[in-house]
This record gives structure tokens, C-alpha cells and sequence, in this order.
């Protein structure tokens, strides 16, 4: 079983775009060293959401000094922004050996959209994302980790070849969705390595029912 590793944020968040953002930001210091933890570790597989600068100032150097690979799931709808990624910063993503992939266009659930917001969020924003990046975009990446099993038949139809949720334990390399961890503040270096050692525990558990019943809703 591998163990998917997602982070939000490197530093300080300085501008909250929604409500409880910067809980999902990991200092510098903390992001080196669970990086050194997992080097090397072949069950790791890195990825980054929302598009934010830090994926370029600070992950991108941090990921090439130690020979390591992640995905970016990028938003369409801030390539202008200046706190997130540009297509500029994508191309030099995709230069450096990393994956490019689609959080959306505005960062809102997908579960429950009306056809035109979804076409939007999972077609539009796929196509503007593999433009601006010079490349085609084959994952996705749930904003805020919400799904149910219409939304699951959307993406699965339109062909993208992984999903990546929120959902906290454990997955399978051969899966189609992806359960990843979200690292947040409160998370050190110690706390990410025991995820590497530990069997699944009783709040794993209830994710893997709960995910299980969302398939099925």
C-alpha cells in the first residue's frame, strides 16, 4: 500500500482565500524535514493543491535537491493571480519532471454541480490547464475532498486516469481513486513518518466506510 502525501501550502499563508485555509499550510522548516523523512521511501508519492506560489519558490527547488518527484493539481481560474501559479510556472514544472494536473477552475465541490458548472470545473478547466502547461492533464484532484458516485461516473467518462481525494488512509497503487493525506499545520516530521510504519487505525477505518458509503450515495 502506498501512502499519498498532499500539501496545501509552504510558509505563511498570508491571504486566506476561504475560511480555515491556513490550517492546511505547513512552515518551511517542517515541509524540509518531512521531505528528508520520506526521501527514498518508494510507498511515497507527493502531490500539491490550489496552486499556490510556494509550489514553485519553495517546493520545486526543495523537490529537485532531493531527486523527487510530485504532482501539481493546479487551478484554472488563478493562472492570473499572483499569489498562485502562472502558466510560466507550469511549463517550469513540467520541465523539472513534475506531473500537472486539474483542481478545477474556482476551487469549489464538485459534487452536486448543474451540467454548466460542471463542464466548467472538469472539462474547461482540464483544457485551459494542459494549454497553459504545454501538456495534457490525465489526474484530478477533488476540491475539498468531496465526491459521491455521480460525480465519480463524470470524471471516470471523461477519461481522466486517476482521482485523487482527501480521504485519510492508505491506496493501492492500481486504484482509479486515490486516497491521499493532507498534511496539515499541526503535522511534523514525526507525525508524517508514523504513517509510514503504522497499520491503519480505527479513524482510518471509519474514512475507508465512510469513503465506501459515498461511492455508493
Amino acid at each position: 500500500m502506498n501512502v499519498n502525501l498532499c500539501f496545501h501550502g509552504i510558509g505563511t499563508s498570508v491571504r486566506e482565500r476561504e475560511e480555515g485555509e491556513s490550517r492546511y499550510w505547513v512552515s518551511e522548516n517542517t515541509f524540509l524535514r518531512i521531505l528528508d523523512v520520506v526521501a527514498g521511501n518508494p510507498r511515497v508519492r507527493l502531490s500539491f493543491d490550489d496552486g499556490n506560489r510556494s509550489d514553485v519558490d519553495i517546493a520545486l527547488p526543495a523537490l529537485r535537491d532531493r531527486g523527487l518527484h510530485a504532482a501539481f493539481f493546479a487551478l484554472a481560474g488563478r493562472l492570473e493571480d499572483e499569489a498562485s501559479l502562472s502558466a510560466g510556472d507550469l511549463r517550469d514544472l513540467r520541465a523539472a519532471g513534475m506531473t500537472i494536473g486539474s483542481h478545477g477552475w474556482t476551487h469549489v465541490p464538485w459534487r452536486g454541480l448543474d451540467e454548466a458548472a460542471a463542464r466548467r470545473e472538469l472539462v474547461d478547466a482540464r483544457a485551459i490547464l494542459a494549454e497553459a502547461s504545454g501538456g495534457a492533464i490525465d489526474d484530478a484532484a477533488l476540491p475539498l475532498g468531496r465526491y459521491d458516485r455521480q460525480l465519480l461516473r463524470r470524471l471516470a467518462a471523461i477519461g481522466y486516469r486517476n482521482v485523487y481525494t482527501s480521504d485519510r488512509f492508505p491506496a493501492r497503487a492500481s486504484t482509479w481513486l486515490q486516497s491521499r493525506y493532507s498534511a496539515t499545520a499541526a503535522d511534523s516530521a514525526e507525525s508524517i513518518g508514523s504513517l509510514l510504519t503504522r497499520p491503519p487505525g480505527a479513524s482510518e477505518l471509519r474514512v475507508l466506510a465512510s469513503s465506501a458509503f459515498k461511492r455508493l450515495q
